[in-house]
């Protein structure tokens, strides 16, 4: 096997004049790049200590060639640390293209141009300086085929999505969408307002669940997105460690004011926009504490609270870290766990069709056995409540007819 062409030039198979130091040597792995038929047609990546080749040999078997084949393959040389799974793409399309041309034109079996010069050379050195500079490169190669290469980000895979999570959109959304998109997302862009949990929004769009919960994957996915729990004034938040950062950050505590600040009444001449200076944000945070939910923490420090939106003021704090949610569990106790509920302790009610009393004392006995599947100490409130649909006042009265269940706040 050998180098035919090389971008940048000298960088595997230095020239003899040449004193740059290649990336690899390439004499004892050129067997991986140029491997035996059998591993042609797939991609093969491999690893120095510094470097990641990633390569799709191609092998076309045709008695028209001098040895009854030709065998070629094109790689591509990344850092160790570099994220390859977007270049493994741009590998196996560029090998595809390759191969296509070479069976309709002999492309490259045919060009007989000095190595590192010539339009294949023109080509990598193109592609390669696209890519780096642009991560994308469209580079026509004769009047029927043009070559489209795009790099695509590689992301993490997005947190788990639960049906009481609450999305909140971090770009304009609106903004990127157009009437091609899909009609799931479409549907669901309008409800994400950072109120509405997931299975809400699916109930507001009209649209089943498990799509709701597909479109609002792709959108995590790509950054466009964060979660946050259900906001209601029986939850309780307390300050983390973080904290301190926003103490010292002046532009933080402007940022925090801003967004927490009520809006102008327009129909009210002279209204003006109350301000909450950075030293009252930092009081109001560190009096959040366990124990105190946030209807105590509004009344208590009402004079405040009143010139801002609570709601947007704990959200503010859970999206940049210092403010964490501390979750209710319910546990029941082994007496109590999926016990029968004996008939005679039911409450006494006036004579009425005993078809219809029944009916009633059926549908509380399932309610309450359904709940009871909560209540191992592993589900929160929030997560019973969007599975149950009730709220959380409900939820406690269901609680106390089970029997002694303890709730645990963590």
């Amino acid at each position: 096997p050998k180098v035919l062409h090389q971008v940048p030039a000298d960088s595997i198979v230095p020239s003899a004049t040449s004193t740059q130091i290649p990336l690899f040597h390439f004499p004892s792995l050129s067997s991986y790049i140029i491997p035996r038929p059998e591993f042609c047609s797939r991609l093969i990546t491999f690893c120095t200590p510094t470097h990641r080749i990633l390569s799709h040999p191609v092998c076309l078997p045709s008695p028209s060639y001098p040895r009854n084949a030709y065998t070629f393959s094109i790689a591509l040389v990344l850092n160790l640390s570099t994220p390859f799974a977007s270049y493994a793409t741009v590998t196996l399309k560029l090998a595809s293209l390759l191969r296509t041309l070479e069976e309709q034109s002999r492309f490259l079996s045919r060009d007989t141009s000095a190595p590192n010069t010539g339009k294949i050379y023109a080509l990598c050195e193109i592609l390669l300086e696209d890519l780096n500079n642009y991560c994308e490169s469209m580079i026509p190669i004769d009047d029927s085929n043009t070559l489209n290469i795009k790099l695509f980000p590689t992301y993490p895979p997005p947190p788990p999505l639960y049906p009481y999570h609450v999305p909140l959109s971090t770009v304009r959304l609106d903004s990127l969408t157009d009437p091609n998109w899909d009609l799931t997302m479409l549907r669901v862009l309008p409800h994400i307002d950072g109120i509405n949990s997931v299975k809400q929004i699916s109930l507001l769009a009209d649209a089943d669940y498990k799509l709701v919960r597909k479109a609002i994957e792709h959108l995590l996915y790509y950054g466009c997105l964060l979660l946050l729990d259900i906001f209601s004034f029986s939850a309780i938040y307390a300050p983390t460690a973080e904290l301190a950062s926003f103490v010292e950050d002046v532009e933080m505590q402007a940022e925090c004011a801003r967004y927490v600040a009520l809006p102008v009444d327009a129909h009210v001449e002279g209204s003006k926009r109350d301000v909450i200076d950075g030293f009252q944000m930092v009081e109001l945070y560190l009096s959040l504490k366990q124990g105190q939910n946030v209807k105590a923490f509004y009344i208590e420090h009402a004079e405040k609270t009143n010139k801002m939106d609570v709601r947007r003021f704990i959200t503010f704090g859970v999206i940049k870290g210092f403010l964490y949610r501390v979750h209710k569990y319910a546990i029941a106790t082994c007496q109590t766990s999926r016990r029968k509920r004996d008939p005679k302790t039911r409450v006494k009610q006036k004579k009425t069709p005993s078809i219809s009393v029944e009916a009633g004392t059926d549908e509380v006995d399932s309610d309450l056995a359904e709940l009871e599947t909560f209540l191992d100490g592993t589900h929160c409130f929030d997560e019973i409540c969007t599975e149950l649909m009730i709220n959380e006042q409900e939820l406690m009265g269901r609680l106390k007819a089970i029997g002694d269940v303890q709730i645990i706040c963590r």
